[in-house]
């Protein structure tokens, strides 16, 4: 059927029953990302196929990783700086539209992963068929990027499951499981890896069938009078959770869904011409910006092997706990001490019950408390290959700790600190051998805080600072190298911010008028439900560490809060009451009228705190500085982070306008060293390399 006809990224087979398997294996590479050449030689085989009619056709993936990661997003990049998105997208739906119509049964065979593109290639499929397990993992996950399904999917899905269940998928990008996907009807039948390719074949000569309710409901919910209903729900719904006009791709799938019809022709075209208006908004560009990032972190360590069996970690408090919980989680063996019993039960306790929300399945949650031990009398020091210190923020207190435990090393062990904010150089003054020793600082809630600060120091061996970001890499974080100055990267830039919010609360400003304000800039949560989040204990620890090196002055009332208990989210009390995890914020009055540089006051200590640390060489270059700060305090992501906005709005604009503040507020404001950065004016093109 193929003779003559030579590919790279296809490989083609006909039985003796006439069924065709395409396999996509992507040449010179580990996953199948789809390219304009996958998407070429496919045109090419889908031309054959619709000249000699094979009995049916299996669409599946070579690679072992699983079927597809979706499109190349280098190369998306490359056609947006060209302006030739739109074509490259009525192209690839041009394909993909040959595979819909082809004059056969078509089935596609899937495992693994299945994202965007990858995902609209299935769809374009008569039938799937996927891997029953949790590995398989199908999603539209473009809305991330800050654009939307291109190919066909915001059609072809709707049209699949109906738009109540679609559009969830596409507005959140989250994956479906297996059991989940069959559930919704997105595929058709389960098997196991071994048996997909027979049970393919078998769904060809026999169809499974769509009930007549499930049919009416996609139908109904995809007319003309249900999409008038519907669209203006979901949009209210989804302008609940963003702004329009940070985030437009939400916006952008449902105003798709509404003007697509029943004519799929018609459909990709407001499709096609909605995403390449998308492709050109900042809110793409900076959001794959921030997915390259993310790559980048995740490639840290380059191909070391960690070693690490056995992490012992010592203070039980809610830190320390959740560390140890999690690392148990992600498959350690644990060990958690702490200087009496009752911290440590505690600990397990709370780690029990994370288990039993993430795992659910009874014998991975005993698996993971099996993994982790109270060892409060510190025996398995001397078994373990990592120790994590994470007791209180006190000089003297962890040096006398690191004096105990190591005369217990054997040879190799990596000593870590998760100190928020100390120096390691004043840490590993009277270590035997710092060379082993570094900062391994994790953020709270540890669950959810993607980012690990890795901390250097002068006297770290090279290799033991690459295990170290193996390890993170393991346990599933992404880990930043920093210099280990006062603050390191993301304290040294988010005390700023959270002292001037606090200065404000003192001169009358409410405090849901502050949230409102840095939530309106983009950022996730405002500065004092984060500090009520964080611990107004910590807050005061690192701050005092932290002030006289920033030039801060700690803020009144702060230390008197802490004296009446009042900590925070943990004490159900601090600047706000807290209720089931909740805050209750007060009312404001309707009448007041915020001050007119609240936003700058509140965003611009934070973004100056950021040029001094570029120019501290505080991280290797801009890049990773931008990362940090989003994935370490969730930084505006449609911004960039810190220095890709201060590129966007120009150095010299925000320049003036903190000599401008500096000139009504004080010395606190003045733009500090590292304005005239040639970095803070040129783009980090390094990432696409």
């Amino acid at each position: 059927m193929f003779e003559g006809l030579r590919f790279r990224h296809w490989q083609t087979h006909c039985d003796d029953g006439g069924i065709v398997t395409l396999s996509l294996d992507r040449a010179n590479s580990k996953v199948n990302a789809i390219s304009r050449a996958v998407l070429e030689e496919l045109e090419q085989i889908l031309e054959r196929l619709a000249i000699e009619r094979p009995t049916g056709v299996i669409v599946h993936s070579a690679k072992a990783s699983g079927f597809s990661v979706g499109a190349d997003i280098k190369e998306f990049i490359g056609y947006a700086k060209r302006g030739a998105v739109l074509e490259n997208i009525q192209y690839g739906q041009r394909v993909y539209e040959r595979l819909a119509r082809l004059p056969c049964p078509t089935v596609a065979a899937i495992h693994g992963v299945c994202m965007g593109g990858g995902a609209e290639l299935v769809l374009a499929c008569r039938q799937r068929i996927a891997v029953n397990g949790d590995k398989t993992k199908i999603a539209l996950p473009e809305v991330l990027l800050g654009i939307h399904p291109g190919w066909g999917g915001t059609i072809r899905l709707p049209q699949l499951i109906g738009a109540p269940e679609a559009l969830p998928i596409m507005l959140t990008g989250k994956s479906l499981t297996a059991v989940r996907a069959l559930a919704l009807g997105a595929v058709d039948r389960l098997a196991t890896a071994d048996e997909l390719l027979s049970e393919a074949r078998a769904l060809l000569h026999r169809p499974a069938p769509r009930p007549f309710t499930r049919r009416f409901k996609v139908w109904a919910s995809n007319t003309w009078i249900a999409k008038q209903i519907l669209a203006p729900m979901v949009f209210k719904r989804t302008a609940a959770k963003v702004h329009k006009e940070h985030y437009p791709a939400p916006f952008a799938i449902i105003k798709v869904w509404r003007r697509s019809g029943h004519n799929t022709r018609h459909g990709l075209k407001v499709e096609a011409l909605s995403l390449a208006k998308l492709a050109q908004t900042s809110t793409a560009k900076n959001l794959i910006r921030i997915f390259f990032l993310q790559e980048r972190l995740k490639a840290s360590g380059g191909h070391a092997q960690h070693g690490i069996k056995h992490v012992h970690v010592i203070g039980a408090g809610v830190m320390g706990g959740d560390i140890a919980a999690w690392i148990a989680l992600k498959g350690f063996e644990v060990t958690l001490q702490d200087r009496e019993a009752g911290p440590v039960q505690a600990a397990l306790e709370r780690a029990s019950e994370f288990y039993q929300k993430k795992l659910k399945k009874p014998e991975k949650i005993d698996a993971a408390r099996h993994r982790l031990h109270a060892n409060v009398e510190a025996s398995d020091v001397s078994g373990a290959d990592l120790v994590i210190e994470a007791i209180y923020e006190n000089a003297a207190a962890k040096e006398a700790l690191y004096a105990g435990i190591e005369p217990q090393f054997q040879a190799e062990e990596i000593l870590a600190s998760n100190t928020s904010s100390i120096p390691l150089d004043e840490l590993r003054e009277k270590l035997g051998a710092p060379q082993r020793f570094l900062g391994l600082h994790f953020f709270n809630p540890v669950p959810n805080m993607p980012l690990v600060e890795v901390v250097r120091h002068d006297a770290l061996d090279p290799m033991i600072e690459k295990r170290t970001l193996a390890f993170c890499r393991a346990i599933d974080k992404l880990p930043v190298a920093v210099k280990g100055t006062p603050g390191f990267l993301v304290n040294r830039i988010l005390m700023p911010y959270l002292f001037e919010a606090m200065q404000l609360t003192s001169e009358g400003v409410p405090t849901p008028i502050l949230d409102k304000a840095a939530k309106k800039f983009g950022m996730p949560i405002g500065p004092i439900e984060l500090a009520d989040t964080v611990g107004l204990d910590v807050c005061i620890s690192v701050g005092k560490e932290l002030a006289p090196f920033l030039g801060l002055t700690l803020p009144e009332g702060l230390e008197k809060q802490l004296e009446n208990g009042k900590r925070g989210k943990k004490d159900g009390q601090g600047f706000y009451l807290w209720y089931d995890g909740k805050p209750k914020k007060p009312e404001v009055d309707p009448d007041y009228v915020p001050p007119a540089d609240l936003q700058d006051r509140l965003i611009l200590p934070m973004v100056n705190e950021a040029v001094a640390c570029l120019a501290d060489n505080v991280v290797n270059d801009a890049a990773l500085l931008d990362a940090g700060v989003i994935f370490g305090t969730g930084f505006a992501p449609f911004r960039g982070g810190p220095i890709q906005y201060v590129r966007s709005e120009g150095a010299d604009k925000l320049k003036a306008r903190l000599d401008v503040l500096s000139k009504h507020y004080g010395e606190r404001f003045q733009p500090k060293v590292g304005w005239d950065d040639p970095r803070l004016r040129q783009s980090d093109v390094e990432l696409l390399r």
